[in-house]
């Protein structure tokens, strides 16, 4: 396997019209970046049931499956592992995925996102099993899941699946390497020890990686102004023996050309490169208030529909740019426009799906102590 076959098309933040409204896919420019992504040599498509409100499905059928032979590409779904209420679910969302798609197998499919709380709802629809048939039956040619949780319960998952599985997507980057919170080193390892593949999510932590202080990005600049930061971190995972895929969100066409020329270009990370990440991931690290990845499946799980990843990223960008005010009136904008921050009820809801174990009501609470907000809702909070 050649380094430049381990990039991949991340359809989880497509290009969109209205930035408010994910299924507003800009369909002529996904299908310019997707033509020039595939004359490039590239043909690694990753997707998932809920990405843009299910429009991610429709807008490769449209880019890829209605204008390339099928054996030019590949693509990747998932099953949406929190919707599962049955056994029966199973073919159900198999087949309206299909359906969105326009294809009769997929090249690999997932079961999705697995952690505590959806791990047991796979375990009560027996979706392991459904997709162990999925491909006996060819419906799927490679079978595995996407994790997000820490070593414990990944080594539970494979003791009891890793027989039969063959890749474990996991979130990995350099930022999260060492994190005793997400555990990626370990968890990379334990897959190692299974004989499995892994593929990569989130190696730009949500965009965390590259929305760097300044400071920070001035010593990118200095150690190689010839490279760019995204450069980096997609080096970081594709240089470790055990990842065959690398995922890459990408939204705008000079991001594309990037991690293009990233992998055509392919250089193994070197030592006095890791040293360097791992200098800039404690800086990083120590200057993030909130290490949030802007996933979103703490605001599906939040009975208050708060959009908490904004508001974090507004929080980290003012903590970072302490001069500036204009955060101050974008956090008054999201609270009239959405939901205010402080109509949390600290019910925690929120904790077991979040990616990143981050302690959300308390870390809401800081944003609204940062910018002045009255929070009431905390009155009572234990």
């Amino acid at each position: 396997m050649t380094y430049k076959s381990k990039f991949g098309f991340g359809c989880m933040r497509l290009p969109t019209t209205d930035p408010n409204d994910p299924t507003s896919i800009d369909q002529e420019l996904f299908n310019e970046m997707v033509d020039i992504y595939m004359e490039k040599g590239f043909n690694y498509f990753d997707t998932s049931y809920a990405y843009h409100n299910g429009m991610s499905e429709v807008a490769i059928r449209k880019a890829v499956v209605e204008r390339y032979p099928r054996e030019s590409y590949q693509i990747c779904d998932k099953m949406p592992t929190w919707a599962l209420t049955s056994q029966d679910d199973n073919d159900k969302f198999v087949g309206e995925m299909l359906e969105r798609l326009g294809i009769d197998y997929f090249d690999v499919f997932f079961v999705h996102n697995i952690n505590v709380p959806w791990f047991k709802l796979a375990e009560n629809a027996k979706t392991f099993e459904y997709v162990k048939k999925m491909k006996e039956d060819g419906i799927a040619k490679k079978i595995g899941f996407s994790f997000h949780d820490n070593s414990k319960l990944l080594k539970e998952v494979l003791e009891k699946y890793g027989d039969f599985l063959d890749i474990v997507q996991l979130e990995l980057n350099y930022l999260d390497w060492e994190d005793p919170a997400i555990e990626a080193h370990k968890c990379y390892d334990l897959c190692v020890e299974y004989g499995l593949d892994v593929y990569v999510m989130e190696p730009l932590k949500g965009g965390v990686i590259i929305n760097q202080p300044d400071d920070i990005k001035e010593e990118f600049n200095k150690f190689n102004p010839d490279k760019s930061i995204a450069s980096y971190a997609l080096r970081f995972c594709a240089s470790l023996e055990q990842v065959k895929i690398v995922l890459s969100g990408m939204s705008k066409m000079d991001d594309l050309m990037d991690n293009c020329d990233t992998f055509e270009n392919f250089e193994v990370l070197d030592e006095t490169e890791s040293k360097f990440l791992e200098e800039m991931a404690e800086k990083l690290s120590s200057k993030l208030a909130v290490p949030c990845s802007e996933c979103g499946y703490c605001v599906d799980a939040c009975t208050e529909m708060i959009p908490i990843p904004e508001y974090f990223a507004l929080y980290n960008r003012s903590k970072n740019q302490p001069e500036s005010d204009i955060y101050k009136n974008y956090f008054d904008k999201l609270g009239d426009e959405k939901v205010p921050a402080d109509e949390c009820t600290y019910c925690g809801t929120c904790l077991d799906y979040c990616t990143q174990h981050i302690d959300i009501p308390e870390e809401l609470e800081k944003v609204c102590d940062h910018f002045e907000k009255g929070f009431s809702a905390y009155s009572g909070a234990p």
